[in-house]
């Protein structure tokens, strides 16, 4: 695998990682179901997907390049507040866009 289709290929799939607990708001790492995730949980999920992004990134970059280049304090800091970035959209939707979604449809029931 070329450098440039697995920069891409972790791209996405840490975006798509990323938004995972928001936008499953009834499942738990995708197959188990609850009635109802508190936000404690859904974060600690979150930080689950970030740490296997980054086995995943790992597993990457030692297929792409042979080996893997030691990284600092800092570069760990980046990508966890990157991964948040990621998880932008689909935090907005869980706690501010569903809500107003629900709303007014009930309002347009009601009416």
């Amino acid at each position: 695998m070329s450098l440039d289709v697995a920069v891409w290929v972790l791209l996405v799939t840490a975006i798509v990682l990323a938004n995972i607990p928001w936008v499953l708001s009834n499942r738990i790492f995708v197959v188990i179901p609850v009635p109802r995730k508190s936000i404690w949980l859904n974060f600690a999920e979150w930080f689950l997907y970030f740490l296997v992004t980054g086995l995943f990134a790992y597993l990457l970059e030692n297929n792409a390049m042979g080996h893997v280049k030691e990284q600092g304090w800092e570069f760990y800091a980046v990508t966890l507040f990157m991964f948040a970035i990621f998880a932008f959209p689909g935090f907005i939707y869980r706690y501010n866009l569903k809500m107003f979604l629900d709303k007014t449809k009930k309002q347009t029931n009601s009416n």
